[in-house]
């Protein structure tokens, strides 16, 4: 990139990419590096829920509840292929919250987010009801059931990102950010890859710290900048077990402790249990899911379920780092999720914007408000434009809401050769883009080697020319999940091919504008 850019962000999870893909179409010049793959932190390691954030009312969070609500028929409505509405089921537990108390909590849970497309709270019999027959009998009776939306975590970061370049900004992944400096009226960025050691330093009229757990660390090392802003890190981890229920529908289960926890179906075959709440202070590089985290989501689903889970019986888990904004809450679960923009630009200097905290669900609106605390040091077209992201459909998502069945009989029409689970799986990942994967093709053999459970060549390829996918775990685990149902070996297969690729194609990258 030649001259200076508008905006250099450091971080390529979900805020980072948000913030460059709504600057990058405010006709803003951009430039992102994250150190790892896209979305390999924090933003894959969530419940994979767009949501109001039903217990966050408890603690008078209004305003972050609302915005929320709001949030998620907009995002429905710009990723309906990889967004989709859920019914959650909220069994009534004697002894913890009343009745009451959940019908009150419902009902502006219903009402405070314009709420349009989703059905609204109802109450459900257990005891005749198809969601009352997994749960232990005589225990349960009466459940509310209301909507919230699923979303593929990894993919929304990664369409974010894909959606910025094409509209000019580069991407670089793998590249860390070593030092960045202020240099008269511009930010001077250093950057080095992590596998060829390559360096290159790039000028920046605004600089953004997006980089999620490392938000602090960004500032002390890199920036070299004192903030009095504190970040309170909060694991949360989750487990994935053979599939405990047949139905279509989410269970949020209450727990003496007051923290609550989801059951959901995943990917056709398994149940997604969790989310944990506690205090992080190891290293972040090495962010695993603790043996009592384990322990605690199976006792927690064996007190609601009658048929009992043991931790042997959890296929895959996973677990990340919350970088939430200290505001003195006692306990982890109810620190703020709310998110916290501070600039650091005195004597009119080039401005820092740091980014605490945030939920995915409103990473957009945090993008929008990032812009409207950069825009005075930006000029014109930073104030341009300002609610586009929440009308234009993120890639591949140029379908409405209900018509996801319509694209794959449209896929399966125009390449007859694909069963119906492939063509969903394509249209649940890449919806109108699905014929970019598959292009010319006119029979499986035209895809390529299949390395198991319908990943073939041809999708690898487009991944890593599309989607900067350099490693097996990027394809297997963020930009799919397909890892769950490739063995070992396969999962091998697909990194030497994914090696290959790359060996072949090197000479190209360099010039291939931030894609890999």
């Amino acid at each position: 990139m030649v001259g200076t850019v508008d905006v250099a962000i450091i971080g390529g999870g979900i805020n980072g990419t948000g913030i460059a893909r709504d600057a990058a179409g405010r006709g803003l010049s951009v430039y992102l590096c994250e150190q790892a793959d896209l979305a390999s932190g924090t933003s894959s390691a969530s419940t994979k829920l767009i949501h109001g954030g039903l217990r966050y009312l408890e603690y008078y969070e209004f305003r972050l509840v609302r915005e929320a609500l709001q949030e998620r028929e907009v995002l429905w409505r710009v990723a309906p292929h990889i967004i989709w509405p859920l019914r959650f089921v909220l069994p009534h537990h004697r002894g913890l919250r009343p009745a009451w108390l959940l019908r009150l909590g419902l009902f502006l849970y219903d009402h405070l987010g314009g709420r349009q497309l989703l059905p609204g709270t109802r109450t459900l019999d257990l005891r005749s009801d198809p969601t009352g027959k997994p749960l232990k009998p005589g225990d349960f009776t009466k459940s509310f059931e209301y909507s919230d939306c699923w979303v593929d975590d990894a993919r929304l970061v990664v369409l974010n990102a894909a959606d910025a370049a094409r509209r000019g900004a580069e991407i670089h992944t793998r590249t860390r950010a070593i030092a960045a400096e202020r240099r008269g009226d511009h930010w001077l960025l250093a950057t080095e890859h992590v596998e060829s050691g390559h360096r290159a330093e790039i000028k920046a009229r605004t600089l953004v710290n997006a980089a999620g757990p490392w938000v602090a660390r960004t500032l002390s090392d890199v920036a070299k900048v004192e903030t009095k802003a504190r970040i309170r890190l909060v694991q949360g981890s989750h487990i994935v077990v053979p599939k405990l229920f047949d139905h279509d529908r989410c269970y949020i289960f209450q727990n003496t402790d007051g923290r609550i926890v989801f059951a959901i179906p995943y990917e056709q075959d398994f149940t997604l249990i969790g989310t944990t709440d506690q205090d992080y202070e190891g290293e972040l590089d090495s962010i695993r899911i603790t043996a009592e985290e384990t322990a605690y989501l199976c006792s927690l689903a064996n007190g609601y379920f009658a048929r009992q889970i043991t931790p042997k019986e959890v296929v895959w888990s996973y677990s990340g780092v919350r970088p939430l904004y200290d505001d003195g809450a006692s306990a982890a679960q109810a620190a703020t999720r709310d998110y916290v923009l501070a600039i650091d630009a005195e004597n009119n200097q080039p401005a820092l914007l740091s980014v605490f905290g945030g939920k995915i669900t409103t990473y957009r609106r945090l993008a929008e408000h990032a812009l409207e605390k950069l825009s005075p040091f930006l000029g014109a077209n930073a104030a341009q434009n300002k609610r586009w992201t929440g009308r234009e459909p993120l890639p591949g998502g140029e379908f409405p809401v209900d018509r996801v069945a319509a694209q794959v009989d449209q896929l399966m029409s125009r390449y007859g050769f694909l069963a119906r689970p492939h063509a969903a799986r394509l249209v649940r990942m890449y919806g109108t883009r699905a014929k970019d994967v598959l292009g010319a093709a006119k029979s499986a053999a035209d895809l390529g080697r299949d390395f198991g459970a319908t990943l073939t060549e041809a999708e690898i390829d487009y991944l890593m020319r599309e989607e900067w996918a350099e490693r097996a775990e990027d394809v297997l685990w963020r930009r799919s999940k397909l890892g769950l149902r490739l063995s070992a070996e396969q999962a091998a297969a697909v990194e030497d091919a994914m090696q290959a690729r790359r060996r072949n194609t090197a000479p190209l990258q360099a010039s291939a504008g931030g894609r890999p």
